[in-house]
């Protein structure tokens, strides 16, 4: 479970922001929107959180954020090549931000256990890097790394917690390549869950990472996943009684390689091609559709069936950007409250989404007040995220009247001439 997550000097989020899903001491809807820990320092984690913002107000650049971050721990041992650069992109609107680190760290809780991890990093190298381990209340500094510049090399302190072939694993890690990335691939049983944290535990979808239609088709092929994609359906009450994945081979080509011969040759074969047949069921019969005669919320909802599915299985942490493009308000509030059943979510996933449906500030019981958060924009094109906690609001008031006056900020700056002829 994500517990907290911190980043500095990436695009607009220049001064370091920081995304809490520790639970506040409020005793508002508690069992069912807060996961008991039993660890001292976060006792509760909470199992969703909405992030509101205006557009170009830096929300989608904090989904970015962790996504960049994920990104850097799954590749840098084994797809950044030595002396390659790193794509990411500091604050520019500043001398002094554009040519400091980049910094990150998530905290997460995984099989009782809290870990701290984070690095620092310019486009030329990582800069520092550090793992604490919460096996106790007492924190256990697994490893810290820093660049020494006057020495031109990292420096290494190790604690006891860290067992293995440590002298092994600095000597493999490259300026451009994580400490923690390399030595998994050198077989850290210790550094594996950490790094499977990230690679398996955490599912983003965005524009970068778009959602496809792959996975719940795959489920679709299974009997039982077939079930529950159907009752998924039919308990955000979309009258769908079955779904048939029909396999037919049609016409097409392939491209083949000539190693030997160093020709590439076009061929013309049969490929197979899946087609989905909807089999609806109403009080006054019945009829079978096919993909492109459903609705746009309808297939989304489809794709996202069977991610959402398996996530809440394995208890991941599934982070969406703009949910709302894609689904029906009342599709949105249904599939928050999924994360929000226990007896569904027995595993601690949790939904982390950014969206601009202001409605739900005051669908009922959908959303505590430390669940929420707010995106602005400074004049200086700085992004600031802040908790809706912060504001104190009545337990009765209007927030999305609130929201949308301005009282929590995250809305758009209008300029009174929008729309003047000049």
């Amino acid at each position: 479970m994500l517990v907290e997550f911190r980043v500095a000097n990436f695009r607009s989020l220049r001064d370091e922001q920081r995304l809490s899903l520790v639970a506040s001491r409020d005793k508002t809807l508690q069992d069912t929107h807060v996961v008991r820990t039993g660890l001292q320092a976060a006792p509760g984690v909470l199992r969703s959180a909405v992030i509101y913002g205006a557009n170009a107000s830096g929300k989608s650049n904090l989904v970015k954020a962790l996504q960049y971050m994920r990104g850097v721990v799954a590749e840098s041992a084994i797809v950044i090549q030595p002396g390659q650069t790193f794509a990411v992109q500091p604050f520019r609107l500043d001398a002094r931000s554009a040519s400091e680190p980049t910094a990150f760290e998530v905290t997460f809780i995984l099989g009782g256990v809290r870990y701290q991890y984070g690095f620092s990093m310019t486009s030329q190298r990582i800069v520092s890097e550090h793992l604490l381990v919460y096996k106790a209340f007492k924190p256990q500094r697994w490893y810290e790394r820093h660049y020494d510049a006057q020495a031109g090399k990292d420096v290494y302190e190790f604690g006891a917690g860290l067992k293995g072939s440590k002298s092994l694993w600095v000597k493999a890690t490259r300026p451009n390549a994580l400490f923690l990335s390399m030595a998994v691939q050198l077989n850290s049983d210790a550094l594996r869950p950490v790094f499977d944290w990230f690679v398996q535990g955490l599912v983003i979808f965005n524009e970068q990472e778009k959602l496809s239609p792959d996975f719940s088709i795959q489920m679709l092929q299974q009997a039982d996943g077939r079930r529950q994609i159907c009752d998924f359906l039919s308990a955000a009450d979309i009258s769908i009684s079955d779904i048939e994945v029909v396999t037919r081979k049609v016409p097409g080509q392939a491209v083949h390689l000539d190693l030997v011969a160093g020709k590439t040759e076009v061929r013309s074969e049969e490929i197979e091609e899946r087609q989905l047949r909807f089999s609806h069921v109403t009080g006054q019969g019945q009829a079978v559709f096919d993909l492109l005669d459903e609705s746009h919320g309808t297939r989304n909802l489809l794709f996202l069936a069977g991610p959402v599915l398996d996530i809440l299985r394995k208890g991941l942490t599934l982070v969406i950007d703009e949910l709302d493009t894609s689904l029906h308000t009342l599709l949105v509030r249904e599939l928050v409250r999924l994360f929000h059943r226990p007896e569904i979510n027995i595993g601690g996933a949790q939904l982390i989404f950014t969206t601009h449906d202001t409605s739900l500030l005051d669908a009922p019981d959908l959303f505590r007040r430390d669940q929420v958060w707010f995106v602005e924009k400074d004049h200086d094109q700085t992004s600031e995220l802040v908790s809706l906690s912060e504001f104190s609001p009545r337990k009765n008031e209007a927030l999305e009247r609130g929201y949308l006056m301005g009282r929590y900020g995250g809305i758009p700056f209008l300029d009174s001439r929008l729309g003047e002829q000049r």
